[in-house]
């Protein structure tokens, strides 16, 4: 069975060398956010730790503040949590993807009819 045709923006920021977001680490932040651990995060998605916590951290170095910390203490001894420039992050990257999506529907109609069937 064939895939559906799907349009889909990929917006990534970097900051030197770095990226220091795009559409692998915002899909990590909100894994992050969903279950409130790297680990369970990575698990989610398919990558190791390592690779996570990479991504992580050089988002943390990327920002101004970090946009995921470290929680300590609680029955299972922590955890990890977006901070709230974090949970600003992933909510403008959104944003901008609805509207990119928004401003461009009627080229992205066009296009998509030039395409094979």
């Amino acid at each position: 069975m064939r895939k559906p045709t799907a349009v889909n923006f990929r917006l990534r920021v970097t900051r030197g060398d770095d990226i220091a977001i795009g559409p692998g680490k915002i899909d990590l932040l909100e894994a992050i956010d969903r279950t409130g651990s790297i680990t369970a995060a990575a698990k989610a998605l398919g990558m190791s730790y390592r690779r996570a916590w990479l991504l992580v951290d050089t988002m943390n170095r990327c920002f101004k503040s970090p946009v995921v910390e470290a929680e300590s203490g609680g029955r299972r001894g922590g955890g990890t949590a977006l901070t709230p420039v974090g949970a600003e992050v992933v909510r403008r990257y959104r944003r901008i993807e609805q509207a990119a999506a928004k401003a461009g529907a009627a080229d992205i109609r066009a296009f998509l009819a030039l395409l094979a069937r």
